[in-house]
C-alpha cells in the first residue's frame, strides 16, 4: 500500500515521508489512532518507502511489499486458536488471512479480523509465543540487505509477559531494525514500551475526506457519502459499514431500546427486573468483543441524546430505525445529574468485561444502576 491510497492525514504522510528522505528514522514509532483513523495502512504505506529505498531494486521491493510479502517486513497482531490453530497460536500461522484482510479491510477493526478468522467470540491476543517470534526473526539479517520492518498492529492487547520479553529489543535493536507500534489505546501498553517509541497521534478523518473516499473507491453518490461522513465521526470503517447496513448497528440499537424500556419501568415493579436479567443473559451470550462494541455503542448513543437535550442537534448523526422511539423523547432523560454515573458505569462494565469479568453479573449489576439513573431529577441552579 502506497501514501496515496492512506486516507487523508495529509501532515503525517509528509512528516513520514521527509524524515525518511532526510534519513532521520526512529528505530521505533508508536501510531496512535481510533479505529478508522488509517494508523494501520499508514505504517504499512511507510515500511514499503523505507523497503524501497533501502533496496538495491526499488521496483521489486515495492511489488513485494504492496503484496505484504517482503522478506524483511514482519507483523504481529492479536490471535487466538480457531478450528485451523489449535495451540499456541501466532500471527505467522495467520499471513494468509492477513493478507486477505488487509486488503480487503485495511481500515478494518479488531472485531472485524476476529471475525474475519472465525472467532469473533474470542479475545485476540499478542502473547510471548509471539514475542519469541518477533526476537527470532529480527536477530537474523535482513534478507535484502536494507531495512528490517515489525509492525506490531494492535500493539495494546501484547500481555505482560510479550511486552517484557520484548522490552530490551525495542530499547536497543539491531542495525536498521524499525519497529512501528500501532495502537488505538497508549494508555493499555505499558510505560517501559511507551517510553522507548516515539508517538504519531492520528487525529479522526475529516468529513469531507471520509466522504471523497466512499465517492471514490465505493462508487456512492456525494449526497450520500456526505450523510455517511457525518454519522461515521472520523471513522472509515465506520462509514464502509453503515453504507452497507452493517445488521451490528440495529442489533445494537434493539438491545440498547429494550434495556432502557426495562430499566426504566423496573423502578418499583419488580416483575420487570426478570426482563433486565433475561437481557443480562441474551447479551452475555454474544461473546466479549461484540459486548465490548454494545457498550461503546451504548456510551455513544447517551452521548447523542444529551446533544440533542442541551439543544445541539447539529451534532446529532444518530438515526434511530425502531417503530415507536424517538431520540427526541429519549433525550430529556439524559441530563447533568445523570450523565457522569452512566458515563462511569459504562466504562466500568467495559473495563471489567475486558479483563474477563463475568458478563452476565457486570450487566445485571450495570442495569440495576440504569434503573436509578434514568429516573435522577436534574439539578437546578
Amino acid at each position: 500500500m502506497s501514501f496515496d491510497k492512506v486516507i487523508g492525514q495529509e501532515h503525517i504522510k509528509t512528516h513520514l515521508q521527509t524524515s525518511a528522505e532526510n534519513g532521520r528514522i526512529p528505530h521505533a514509532q508508536l501510531f496512535v489512532g481510533k479505529e478508522g483513523s488509517g494508523t494501520l495502512p499508514m505504517a504499512i504505506a511507510y515500511a514499503q518507502l523505507l523497503l524501497t529505498q533501502s533496496s538495491s531494486n526499488p521496483e521489486a521491493a515495492r511489488l513485494k511489499a504492496e503484496k505484504l510479502q517482503h522478506p524483511d517486513l514482519h507483523f504481529a497482531f492479536p490471535v487466538t486458536t480457531n478450528d485451523s490453530v489449535k495451540k499456541h497460536p501466532v500471527s505467522d500461522l495467520f499471513l494468509e488471512d492477513w493478507r486477505e484482510f488487509t486488503s480487503t479491510q485495511p481500515y478494518g477493526s479488531l472485531f472485524n479480523w476476529l471475525q474475519f478468522i472465525g472467532v469473533e467470540n474470542k479475545q485476540g491476543l499478542i502473547g510471548v509465543d509471539e514475542a519469541q517470534d518477533i526476537v527470532k526473526k529480527l536477530q537474523l539479517k535482513s534478507f535484502e540487505g536494507g531495512f528490517k520492518v515489525m509492525i506490531i498492529w494492535m500493539a495494546e492487547k501484547m500481555n505482560i509477559a510479550a511486552a517484557n520479553k520484548l522490552l530490551k529489543l525495542i530499547e536497543e535493536p539491531p542495525a536498521k531494525t524499525i519497529f512501528l507500534l500501532i495502537t488505538e489505546n497508549e494508555d493499555q501498553i505499558i510505560n517501559t514500551i511507551k517510553s522507548r517509541c516515539q508517538a504519531l497521534h492520528f487525529q479522526g478523518l475529516s468529513e469531507q475526506d471520509i466522504a471523497a473516499a466512499l465517492v471514490a473507491r465505493e462508487n456512492t453518490s456525494e449526497n450520500e457519502a456526505a450523510k455517511i461522513a457525518h454519522q461515521a465521526e472520523g471513522n472509515y470503517n465506520k462509514a464502509v459499514h453503515l453504507l452497507h447496513q452493517d445488521s451490528s448497528d440495529l442489533q445494537f440499537e434493539q438491545w440498547f431500546i429494550n434495556w432502557i424500556r426495562a430499566a426504566f419501568k423496573a423502578k418499583g415493579n419488580a416483575a420487570v427486573i426478570q426482563d433486565l436479567v433475561a437481557w443480562s443473559d441474551e447479551i452475555a451470550k454474544s461473546g466479549r468483543e461484540t459486548q465490548k462494541r454494545f457498550l461503546a455503542y451504548c456510551l455513544q448513543f447517551f452521548r447523542q441524546a444529551l446533544l440533542l437535550n442541551y439543544q445541539s442537534p447539529n451534532l446529532v448523526f444518530l438515526e434511530t430505525q425502531t417503530p415507536k422511539f424517538d431520540l427526541k423523547n429519549f433525550a430529556p432523560y439524559v441530563h447533568s445529574g445523570n450523565i457522569q454515573d452512566i458515563n462511569k458505569e459504562l466504562n466500568d462494565a467495559l473495563y471489567h468485561i475486558e479483563r474477563n469479568g463475568n458478563a452476565k453479573i457486570i450487566l445485571l449489576d450495570l442495569s440495576m444502576k440504569l434503573t436509578r439513573f434514568l429516573h435522577k431529577k436534574e439539578e437546578t441552579v
